[in-house]
């Protein structure tokens, strides 16, 4: 069973949610970085700032999910500051860092087979062609993790998928991107308190 399955909202161990992009502000719109709004988000939420993390190449955030009174899981949100295709040794090494199992690892990116305006969450998996995904794959050594994909679409035409993906959003994606960024950190915080599948049945409609 995995450990999404049986929450444990309060146990020790904490959880590990990555936000997968590229470093750097010349990265900061293109499509290829939701993961980092993403993480962005539920870094608000926990009230705690990001820090540099010198042994990961890393910067995180820790805390607790939920309301004043009733403290949710233990959360680690991280944001590496290596590239996409690097991205499997910072995170395996937060993850020893902490003492974490990869099954309570929630990895957020991007995803071109997704609409826009879609997510979906799972566990486990290929990497479908998502160069984060397969470094983290290729580090850890397996795909026992959790994914909230985050739509972005496919190019239109003949554009190259890289060269979508390394671009920004449209003027009108811009004006809806910050409730799919918002809808995206509702569907971890719901993993992670209420299990994969009441998350699926909310978010994979």
């Amino acid at each position: 069973m995995s450990s999404a399955d049986d929450p444990g909202a309060t146990g020790t161990e904490p959880w590990v949610v990555v936000g997968l992009g590229n470093p750097g502000p010349a990265y900061a719109g293109h499509r290829h970085n939701v993961g980092y709004l993403v993480a962005d988000e539920l870094v608000r939420r926990i009230g705690a700032p990001f820090k540099a993390h010198k042994a990961s190449r890393t910067e995180v955030a820790e805390g607790r999910l939920g309301v004043p009174g009733t403290p949710g899981p233990r959360l680690v949100v991280v944001r590496p500051r290596a590239y996409m295709n690097e991205l499997g040794g910072p995170t395996k090494a937060v993850l020893s860092f902490f003492g974490v199992r990869p099954d309570r690892l929630v990895a957020v990116h991007d995803e071109l087979d997704i609409a826009f305006d879609t997510l979906r969450v799972k566990f486990g998996g290929g990497d479908n062609g998502h160069n984060g995904l397969r470094s983290i794959r290729g580090s850890l050594g397996t795909g026992d993790f959790y994914r909230v994909r985050v739509g972005v679409g496919r190019p239109p035409g003949r554009q190259d998928p890289a060269d979508f993906l390394l671009s920004n959003y449209t003027s009108a994606e811009r004006k809806e991107l910050p409730f799919q960024v918002d809808k995206a950190a509702d569907a971890v915080e719901t993993l992670l308190t209420l299990g994969l599948a009441e998350t699926q049945q909310r978010f994979n409609s």
